[in-house]
Parts: structure tokens; C-alpha cells; sequence
């Protein structure tokens, strides 16, 4: 069994023994009641991750002495998913889903036809609901570096935020083109598009085509938009060689 994994910014980690506290401290040892001599990783989510040893611990404390460290570079191929906001608590399992899959930014999407809609005032709560469950999700998945999160983008905003990726991918049940067909680069952003429960509109279909974007299928069936970022993830992160 693999050690569990915790969180620490990367100033602490860089000591040679530190202390694990605040809530991490208070999971490790109140939840997982870890124990001298038991071996424990730490990342800080940017890559860098510590192999460690516990060699004391108190209630919300462990004091860990590094065994050895590993820094695991940014990928050659990124990909960024847009995904629409869903309705309930759909968006967090999408987050979850291509958070573990492996995906590098996720970008909420207000879409015309998204339920959900973040208001103003909202907004950051919405927010720190998709960051924290990236971070769990991160976690759980051992992942060192962690997903973005980025702010709500609308469709005018797009073109300009994938101006960077290609290809840019635009999931669409009715496309010809079967997303496993589509060329795909060995390094660089891609960028993928989920849309809404109610699809996406004709005329944002028309924005996103005019900016680059290509429509592609994921295959016979039609998924849900908490299901379908994290199956397209999948397939395009197995073709640019990233889970292999």
C-alpha cells in the first residue's frame, strides 16, 4: 500500500524536517491517526512531492523528517477542458472525474443554455466549490501537480482564452468526425469543450467554429455533461501519451 498524501506549501517542504499542521495536520492525525515510524508523502500541487517519515506526532501534528524528493515537470502535452456549468452538485462530479483522469485546467463555462447560472455575488463560492474538490480529488488520485481552476469565462470570452491550444476540440454528439480521428500533437495546449445539459447552441457552435474550433464525437452514446469531459480527457491524454 502506498503512503497517504498530504498537502504542505513548497517553503516547508524545502526543510529537511518540517511539521505537518493546520488541517492536513489535523486529517493525518485524527483521521488517519498516522503514527511514528509510518511513511507519508507531501506535495505542494505544483509538481513537488517528499518522501517522508513521521517521527513524532500530536493532536493536529506530525513532525516529518524528508526521506528524498522528486520535482515531476509540467506535461509536454497540457490539456485544458472548458466545461460548462451543470446544475447541482454534476459540475463537482465533473471536476472530480477529469481532476482524476488527469486534465491540467478546467475553465467553468457560461453557457446560453447552462440551468445553473453563477451570479456576481456567487461566483467565488461556486468557485471554491470546483477548487476544493480539484484539490481532494488531486489528492485521493496522488496526483503532484494539481489541476487549475480558473474563473467563469462566457462564449465571447473563449476564442481568446484558446487562442493558444490546437487543436481546439468542440464535443458534439452529431459530428462526423469521431474524436479518436482527430490529429492530436505531441506537445502543447489542447483544449476540449463541454457542453450543457441542453447542448451547445447553434450560435456559439458559430463563435467557436469561426475561432478554430473542431467538432468531434466521442463515440455511439451520448453522455451527460458531468461524465463527458472526463471520458474525452481520457482518450485525448492516452493519444498525446500521457498514460501510457
Amino acid at each position: 500500500m502506498r503512503p497517504p498524501l498530504f498537502v504542505a506549501d513548497r517553503a516547508t517542504m524545502a526543510a529537511g524536517r518540517f511539521t505537518l499542521d493546520g488541517p492536513e495536520g489535523r486529517h493525518a492525525t485524527t483521521v488517519r491517526r498516522l503514527a511514528r515510524g509510518q511513511l507519508v508523502d507531501i506535495t505542494d500541487g505544483s509538481g513537488l512531492l517528499a518522501h517522508c517519515v513521521v517521527v513524532a506526532a500530536r493532536p493536529g501534528e506530525l513532525d516529518l523528517e524528508v526521506e528524498s524528493r522528486e520535482d515531476e515537470p509540467p506535461p509536454a502535452c497540457r490539456l485544458v477542458v472548458v466545461q460548462a456549468i451543470i446544475k447541482g452538485d454534476r459540475g463537482e462530479l465533473a471536476v472530480e472525474l477529469m481532476t482524476e483522469v488527469g486534465v491540467d485546467v478546467i475553465v467553468p463555462w457560461a453557457a446560453e443554455r447552462s440551468v445553473a447560472i453563477w451570479r456576481p455575488d456567487r461566483e467565488e463560492k461556486a468557485l471554491n466549490r470546483w477548487r476544493s474538490t480539484a484539490r481532494e480529488a488531486a489528492k485521493q488520485s496522488r496526483r503532484s501537480r494539481f489541476p487549475e481552476i480558473r474563473s467563469s469565462v462566457s462564449t465571447a470570452g473563449l476564442p481568446a482564452l484558446l487562442a493558444s491550444a490546437s487543436p481546439v476540440l468542440l464535443l458534439d454528439p452529431a459530428a462526423a468526425p469521431v474524436l479518436t480521428e482527430v490529429p492530436l500533437p505531441a506537445e502543447g495546449d489542447v483544449a476540449l469543450i463541454v457542453g450543457p445539459e441542453g447542448g451547445v447552441s447553434p450560435a456559439e457552435t458559430k463563435v467557436l467554429t469561426s475561432a478554430g474550433a473542431v467538432s468531434a464525437r466521442l463515440g455511439p452514446t451520448v453522455l451527460r455533461g458531468s461524465t463527458a469531459g472526463a471520458v474525452g480527457a481520457a482518450l485525448v491524454l492516452s493519444r498525446c501519451g500521457r498514460w501510457s
